[in-house]
């Protein structure tokens, strides 16, 4: 199994000789693995190892019990271990993330600093063929293109993952055959997560049900969707450089770019406008091409600030700067909302509003609101003291927190609830109530829209 990953790591370029690898070293059976399989391959290679260990304080004495344990295997191998404790749960909380997704994150910023602080050149996880399989699953039922349908890459950058050569049955067999001991983390047999619901369901049936050799072929044909995928990312690139230009899609020559090419050159404008690429969805850049379509002065609100502009060559993409009737803009929903969560979870535009549009939508978390009534800076945020809302068409208006009380919202969810805010003014409890001071009516010119995707969760911080 050992020249199996050698042959991976230098099929992919992973390692160069001289390399210093940082390994994520959690104590599980699979970075368990990893360490002593480039333990073993150390010298072929030229490479100096460190490993890194993360604790999340989630786990309390069995966490600890991790560490020491990950703590006495780097002694008695000689190699030098870097331990990080954080509180992921905090940290989760104060971005409004979910704690998987922040251990992650925190996972990413211990690693990236130190390869610096210890001058390394590549870092180590221990992802394999099965997680691969996962990954795959989760991001067609969620939904992705090509790019989601290749699955976790062999190698980013610094980022490297030699064990997506082999399956999880092979890595358990190689530690059982040499008696190396690892750790059980038992939050990963639990059904909370969907990628353990996966792990423990989904791919065990199609292994007996439609094929043992299932995870097997997903890893082929993953090879295969990355491969096709950079060879479109090329050509994107070359239609990209030719139709946008000075912050502007044109049209003339967006429409002679293939139609497979289309929305891949919408959504590299999206990522460069943004400066990233991670929460630019499928939702967005359908947006953009529907505004294609659209009058000139329509305009659709994006993450990260964007906002898409039909003008006479095309459309405009910038920061949100003007109001439709050329005001000073009145919008700013990042100042309170973490920028990541709202660049998963809300779109906006602004439209105006024609005299066919006698039906308005019913959905319950998309809503439109008066935009040309809006006094303050639009905010999505929690509860504060003085916010209220109008609860009748004759200006009735009702405290937020009379309101939870009588809806029934437990105290320890109302902190929770995100709110659309123009000043102390709610506009919509997000996932309850929408404001009737900001009811679409006969004079309304301009119409603002927001939706909140993923169903009832998504109106609450997870």
């Amino acid at each position: 199994m050992e020249q199996q990953i050698k042959a991976y790591i230098e099929k992919y370029h992973m390692i160069d000789r001289g390399d210093k690898v940082l390994v994520g070293l959690s104590g599980g059976a699979d970075s368990v693995c990893l360490l002593f399989v480039l333990l073993n391959l150390r010298a072929e290679l030229g490479i100096e190892l460190e490993a890194v260990h993360v604790h999340h304080g989630l786990r309390g004495e069995s966490a600890d019990e991790d560490e020491a344990y990950v703590r006495n295997l780097c002694r008695q191998q000689n190699v030098v271990l870097h331990v990080h404790r954080a509180d992921i749960r905090a940290y989760a909380l104060e971005r409004g993330v979910g704690e998987e997704e922040a251990g992650r994150e925190v996972r990413r910023q211990v690693f990236t600093e130190l390869l610096k602080e210890r001058e390394g050149s590549k870092i180590a996880l221990a992802h394999h063929k099965n997680d691969n399989a996962e990954t795959l699953l989760w991001n067609l039922c969620r939904g992705c293109g090509l790019k989601g349908a290749g699955g976790i890459a062999p190698a980013e950058g610094v980022w490297i993952r030699p064990l997506l050569a082999v399956s999880r049955l092979e890595i358990e067999s190689y530690l059982e055959k040499r008696g190396i001991s690892y750790c059980t983390d038992e939050t990963n047999k639990e059904d909370t997560y969907t990628r353990n619901r996966i792990r423990s369901h989904v791919i065990p049936y199609l292994e007996h049900a439609v094929n043992r050799q299932t995870v097997e072929h997903m890893a082929k044909a993953m090879e295969q969707f990355r491969a096709a995928e950079e060879y479109l990312e090329a050509e994107t690139e070359k239609h990209l450089e030719n139709c946008f230009q000075e912050g502007c899609l044109h049209k003339s020559i967006y429409e002679c770019v293939p139609e497979a090419l289309k929305s891949r050159v919408v959504y590299q404008v999206l990522c460069r406008m943004a400066g990233k690429s991670r929460d630019i969805e499928v939702v967005h850049v359908e947006m953009v091409q529907e505004l294609m379509e659209k009058q000139v002065g329509r305009r659709v609100l994006l993450p990260y600030q964007l906002e898409a502009i039909r003008c006479y060559e095309g459309i405009r993409v910038e920061k949100w700067g003007k109001k439709i009737q050329g005001e000073e803009a009145q919008l700013d929903v990042y100042e309170e909302m973490p920028e990541s969560l709202m660049a998963k979870r809300v779109s906006m535009r602004v439209f105006e509003r024609t005299p066919d549009m006698t039906r308005f939508p019913e959905k319950e978390y998309t809503k439109w609101f008066d935009y040309d009534i809006i006094k303050n800076t639009v905010k999505i945020r929690h509860r504060k003291p003085g916010d209220s809302l109008a609860v009748n068409r004759m200006g009735g208006r009702q405290k937020l927190k009379q309101y939870f009380i009588n809806e029934k919202i437990p105290k320890e969810e109302r902190d929770r609830v995100w709110l659309v805010a123009d000043g102390s003014k709610i506009m919509w409890v997000v996932g309850y109530r929408q404001s009737q001071d900001y009811q679409i009516t006969e004079h309304t010119k301009n119409i603002l829209e927001i939706t909140f995707y993923g169903g009832k969760e998504d109106g609450r911080e997870r």
